[in-house]
């Protein structure tokens, strides 16, 4: 039995037998760092049974707790909460089943399967830093479950059809010049990313003429009349009403609609969507070449990510999948239509509106193929559990898409799970995709390698390493500082990314922790030159230091549970840190490898041994490296 099941029973036992309280939810939580003691528990609860002060009855539990428990050396009462403090014997042991066993984390995901759907990039454009938050934590996301013992399908659906790619291909047809990745020297995603930027170029240069014709004119004095009346009618409005300012307004606002009733190049690019969903063969063949020019970009920006999918579904085999799904809700009910043909779904009962799933003309929706997709993917593979990574925009989104699916009873339908994650920046700002703006995924992972290898010979740390090991170096660290910057902060929120500040050796970086291990690696490979065997001895007492990485060790596996339970891998980042620092900490406090007592040395080597094992698995959860030397 685990000590927290011991002090749970031990404790329902103080409560029965001093207060007579028979059933009671028993919890305790890890003592506040600013008090001694291991396990806290609070007894404001049960004050009204005991008629005593805070003080006497958490004295009165934790006196009987030390008489019944041997494992408990003491306690203290801080008001009502009763600090309980176990014994170094009790550690000690701790230590050396860890040192016997390895990392062992309860399988809470024992016959249970998980799909996870991440990445599901547009084929009109490279990877950008956005993408890589998503990739790096979906991939991580998949680690950490598998570690628990679900099985885990990687999915990616690669949205590779609609207006967007058809921009990439009207442009490369009209400005390409038969450019190619192999012509040009350009990375395939980049090449076509460049012609969705050559469309908008030349969409806007379009539109800025067009507004100078007499229509363009109308409807802009049109929008300049609506915009003074709308703020007018405000007590306070900051609307820059200028010229310049209502110009801006106008092109913004009327964009869309610019482009689907005056625009050449929106006309031709809708003819051209067209003729794809038709089967046009010249259409299918460029769209065939270029999203292929994509996919090899794709591939190699992944497998430098270090991410991989085990079933990728394509939105052009997947997008009418959700037809057949509107039919089926409308024979059961689930579904209306409109006098116009259209099909809807009434959600006001749930707190909402009344959504779309099918227009008048028969065409789908997007959330229509999210619904046809979900069951292509329980019919593939039968999980409990599917989980989309999606920026948290998307967040209504997923909340509609679950109720569609249980109205239309899915039996899958609980199972869905929105694994939402804010937005990155930089300090330069926001990204913009068809402006060009956008940092781009290649090149910021050039940027923090490139760094990697600046501070490392800065700090001297290259010292009798080959080229190829260096390489290989400034690799592990550069993708590492970048992934942990973005999985050691909780997914929900915003991130400002610093790509220099990702890079520090001290502090909360993935290069500190990586230093942690190689400082390990490096003393026991010392250890093994000196013949010794690394065996865990017990020591004659335990340091503090010692203590504190043993307690951390212990709670490793919680967090890889916690982090799976709460879609978080940001709490094993946080545990791998707190252990390094703490090693950190420990190795500055105590000789190790030159310790008198070959018990002290032997313990303090395996204790540091477990350090490192851990460090290392907890960075392969997260999908990061670690150097074996620096």
């Amino acid at each position: 039995m685990d000590i927290l099941s011991v002090l749970t029973e031990k404790t329902q036992a103080a409560l029965a037998s001093l207060y007579e309280i028979n059933e009671a939810e028993i919890s305790f939580e890890k003592t506040n760092a600013n008090f001694k003691g291991d396990y806290t528990f609070v007894v404001f609860p049960y004050l009204r049974f005991s008629r005593k002060k805070p003080e006497d009855t958490a004295s009165d539990i934790g006196e009987y707790i030390q008489k019944e428990v041997e494992q408990v050396s003491g306690y203290n009462v801080v008001k009502g909460f009763l600090n309980l403090e176990l014994s170094n014997d009790y550690w000690l042991d701790v230590a050396k089943n860890q040192a016997a066993n390895g990392i062992t984390i309860p399988n809470i995901g024992k016959d249970k399967k998980v799909v996870v759907e991440y990445s599901s990039p547009n084929t009109n454009k490279p990877l950008h830093l956005g993408h890589i938050r998503n990739n790096v934590l979906g991939f991580s996301y998949c680690q950490i479950l598998l570690a628990n013992g679900y099985e885990v399908i990687k999915n990616n659906l690669i949205n590779d059809r609609g207006i967007h790619i058809c921009k990439s291909m009207l442009a490369w047809q009209k400005w390409g010049n038969a450019e190619t990745p192999e012509s040009s020297g350009v990375k395939g995603d980049h090449l076509v990313g460049k012609y969705y930027v050559e469309f908008e170029k030349q969409f806007q240069a379009e539109f800025a003429t067009w507004i100078e014709t007499p229509e363009g004119n109308t409807e802009l004095d049109k929008h300049k009349e609506a915009k003074v009346l709308e703020e007018s009618k405000k007590k306070d409005s900051d609307a820059d009403l200028s010229n310049d300012g209502i110009l801006k307004s106008f092109k913004s606002n009327y964009k869309n609609n610019y482009f689907n009733n005056n625009s050449g190049l929106g006309s031709e690019v809708k003819t051209m969507l067209q003729k794809w969903e038709d089967g046009d063969e010249e259409v299918i063949a460029l769209w065939k070449k270029m999203n292929g020019w994509v996919y090899d970009g794709f591939d190699s920006t992944y497998k430098r990510m270090g991410v991989s999918f085990d079933k990728i579904y394509y939105e052009s085999d997947t997008y009418l999948l959700g037809k057949a799904m509107v039919q089926e809700g409308l024979e059961s009910g689930a579904f209306f239509t409109k006098d116009d043909g259209s099909v809807w779904i009434d959600l006001t009962d749930e707190g909402l509106d009344e959504k779309i799933v099918q227009r008048a003309d028969g065409t789908s929706v997007y959330i229509t193929q999210d619904i046809g997709t979900a069951d292509l993917k329980y019919k593939d593979f039968g999980m409990d559990k599917f989980i989309y990574v999606v920026g948290n925009e998307q967040e209504y989104h997923f909340k509609v898409l679950q109720l569609i699916l249980k109205k239309l009873n899915k039996p899958y339908a609980d199972g869905l799970y929105h694994l939402s994650y804010g937005m990155v920046d930089l300090p330069e700002g926001k990204m913009k995709s068809r402006e060009g703006t956008v940092v781009d995924a290649d090149e910021l992972m050039e940027e923090v390698v490139a760094t990697a290898q600046k501070q490392t010979e800065e700090l001297g740390k290259t010292d009798g390493m080959s080229s190829d090991e260096l390489t290989e170096l400034y690799e592990t660290l550069g993708m590492g500082a970048l992934k942990y910057y973005l999985l050691k902060i909780d997914a929900k929120k915003r991130i400002m990314y610093d790509p220099k500040e990702s890079i520090d050796f001290q502090g909360n970086t993935a290069p500190f922790i990586q230093f942690s291990y190689t400082r390990i690696a490096s003393m026991l490979k010392a250890a093994n030159e000196k013949k010794i065997d690394v065996t865990f001895e017990m020591p004659n007492e335990l340091a503090a230091e010692e203590k504190e990485l043993i307690v951390l060790l212990n709670a490793y596996p919680e967090a890889v549970n916690a982090a799976a339970n709460h879609y978080n891998p940001s709490e094993i980042a946080n545990a791998v840190y707190e252990i390094a620092k703490a090693f950190n900490k420990f190795y500055h406090e105590h000789i190790i490898l030159g310790a008198k007592e070959t018990n002290v040395r032997n313990f303090r080597l395996s204790l540091s041994k477990t350090c490192g094992e851990t460090i290392k698995h907890g960075f392969s959860l997260l999908g990061i490296g670690v150097p074996e030397r620096m």
